[in-house]
């Protein structure tokens, strides 16, 4: 399988993609309809199985909707005008528990609220907190285990909540070096992670009478993350480990020992990146990995059986289980594609019915998308690099228009899978490259390590490496190529417009960071514990002062010539706007067309349409002037 899959990566060529030439150009797709809300999302089933959740638009904010299995009796259940409802969850069968996205002024605030809409109440007005659900998905006898800093900013001591009274009780103090809590399958606090800013210890006990003890301690290279509990000896838990590995696996470990009892599931070629548990069987259920799309290997006959009855009633589909009811007999299935954002689906096994319960986006038309093909090329280093290329539907794929879209991170990675913003450029006529630099997670540890301290120099040379490799397939304009990101990939935008003014015609960043220095000196209090990781990944603002500064865009502002856009959020405390003024000063100054867009808190998080709208029309402006010439 893996050999067929190279064999599919490496061709690249015309051959993978004339596919393009043959078909007709898509219509033009209104804007509004790429970046509206979605008509109905988020949809969650009640631990009865008797309800149905779902996320809806009220005045033009998201809100909460609850109906009856069958559809009948939708009633709306929140009443927010100005935020849209971010997090939510079934506390019991009868009550929610959400957030909102008011969250740019560090306080926790959590509401429950009835099926009916009835009882509304805040659960946690707490100012200037940070909150972190522990339990959220298996929330036993309405007791909430939640993680807050109100003690102390930079750490955060474990609270039971009780949902009905509101009642808020200390269930462990952070001794100080605490960085992460766990829950077992009952709702006890039996799992932590310390660290002391490089190594990490995990800490297990049986039970809440007993104290933690450290069972191993590892470089934060090198990780052990928990999913869940094994039933047969209650020392052993099941995690995904790339302990004395590179790639990760899903394994069983004995806490007891501090020792790999067995592995799983494991694949040569990538991490094992999910593993699916079941917190009322206490079992595995399967594992997930992504070579160029997400692949499951099943672990248990029934949901395997499950799967492949929807893939029957689903085909050519991607296909997810995205919630259950308490005794897992009914299911919310969510499908998408590269064209198309997809559905929800409830599904009954007792039935053995699937009904649509809605479409994310219906304005979206499966034959006006672009096909998000899996490319690979060799990095000037010999590194294999992995990304994907979308072309414009109709157009040969000769001296195209191109946009590259690095990822954030950069310890994340693109994924195949429906993505508005590639889809409308793709849609505007443009040729769009995602890549999964080094740095990228997913690829094992030594690919993720290679990103260390790699911000400005590697980690970019695979991007140029990537664009040029497009350039000489003969895909590529060299002369209309334009760079977008936002956050990581907005500082990829503006080290390509520095350090690359021949190769890219335009740039744009969304609150890309400028200045590493100011990125690294913002780190927020609760991320303080682990400050001398950010140091091995980025840098020492203290001890590497030139190496940092060498890329830093802030202080390179002369290199630019390519006109460039910059949408900046005012309150982001890891770009800090007088730096960001400065700099558009200097190249207003130089005469170099600068399009600059501030907004104040929230406004780039794109939770709100009118704030999506206004960006992309001028993103689509920018593009247009400067790459359809």
């Amino acid at each position: 399988m893996q050999k067929q899959l190279k064999k599919w990566l490496c061709v690249v060529g015309v051959f993978l993609l004339a596919a393009c030439s043959g078909e007709r150009k898509a219509k033009r797709v209104l804007l509004e309809d790429f970046f509206k809300n979605p008509v109905k999302t988020s949809f969650l089933i009640s631990p009865d199985g008797k309800y149905i959740s779902y996320q809806q638009p009220y005045k033009n904010r998201m809100n909460i909707f609850v109906q009856t299995v069958d559809g009948k009796n939708v009633t709306r259940i929140t009443n927010e005008a100005e935020y849209n409802t971010t997090f939510y969850c079934w506390a019991n069968n009868n009550e929610l528990l959400f957030m909102n996205d008011n969250g740019r002024d560090k306080s926790a605030h959590l509401y429950a609220v009835s099926k009916t809409g009835e009882n509304f109440r805040g659960l946690l007005p707490v100012d200037s907190v940070r909150v972190r659900l522990i339990n959220h998905h298996n929330i036993i006898n309405n007791q909430l285990l939640i993680a807050l800093n109100k003690r102390d900013s930079t750490i955060f001591d474990v609270y039971r909540l009780n949902i009905g009274t509101g009642k808020l009780a200390l269930a462990e103090k952070n001794p100080g070096n605490i960085i992460h809590w766990f829950a077992d399958d009952y709702g006890m606090l039996r799992m932590a992670l310390a660290s002391d800013g490089v190594n990490e210890t995990l800490l297990f006990r049986t039970s809440e009478t007993e104290e933690f003890r450290p069972v191993i301690t590892n470089n934060f290279k090198n990780k052990i993350s928990p999913i869940g509990y094994c039933n047969t000896k209650k020392t052993r838990i099941y995690a995904l480990s790339n302990l004395n590995r590179d790639k990760a696996a899903l394994v069983e470990f004995d806490c007891e020992t501090g020792k790999e009892t067995k592995v799983i599931v494991s694949h040569p070629d990538v991490d094992i990146s999910e593993g699916g548990y079941s917190f009322s069987r206490h079992k595995l259920l399967y594992a997930s990995y992504e070579t160029w799309k997400k692949e499951r290997i099943y672990l248990n006959d029934s949901v395997k059986a499950v799967y492949k009855h929807l893939e029957g009633l689903l085909p050519n589909t991607e296909i997810r289980i995205v919630d259950r009811d308490s005794v897992e007999k009914q299911f919310i299935i969510k499908t998408f594609t590269d064209k198309t954002p997809g559905a929800f689906y409830h599904y009954s096994i007792k039935t053995g019915k699937l009904v649509k319960l809605s479409d994310i986006n219906p304005s979206i038309l499966e034959e006006e998308m672009c096909g998000m093909k899996p490319v690979s090329y060799k990095s000037r280093d010999g590194l294999t690099i992995n990304g994907y290329l979308t072309l414009p539907l109709g157009y040969k794929p000769k001296n195209l228009p191109l946009i590259v879209i690095p990822h954030g991170g950069p310890a994340y990675r693109n994924s195949w899978g429906f993505n508005q913003e590639v889809q409308f450029l793709a849609n505007r006529g443009y040729a769009v490259f995602q890549v999964n630099f080094r740095g990228s997670k997913g690829y094992g540890k030594k690919f993720w390590i290679a990103g260390f301290k790699k911000w400005g120099s590697d980690i970019q040379n695979d991007i140029t490496d990537g664009v040029q490799w497009l350039i000489k397939e003969g895909i590529a304009d060299k002369k209309r190529i334009g760079i977008y990101g936002a956050g990581f990939g907005g500082y990829s935008a503006l080290h390509a417009l520095s350090f690359q003014p021949k190769l890219y015609a335009c740039g744009a960043s969304q609150s890309g960071f400028l200045n590493l220095f100011t990125y690294i000196k913002a780190v927020p209090p609760h991320y303080r514990p682990t400050l001398q990781m950010y140091y091995e990944m980025v840098g020492n603002p203290e001890k590497e002062i030139d190496d940092l500064r060498a890329v830093s865009p802030v202080f390179h502002a002369d290199k630019i010539k390519a006109p460039l856009l910059i949408a900046q959020d005012t309150k982001d405390e890891r770009v800090n706007i007088n730096e960001t003024n400065q700099f558009v000063k200097e190249l207003k100054k130089r005469k170099i067309p600068i399009t600059y867009i501030t907004k104040e808190s929230r406004a780039f998080n794109f939770r709100n349409p009118e704030n999506r709208m206004e960006f992309y029309k001028e993103l689509e402006k920018f593009f247009a002037a400067n790459l359809m010439k």
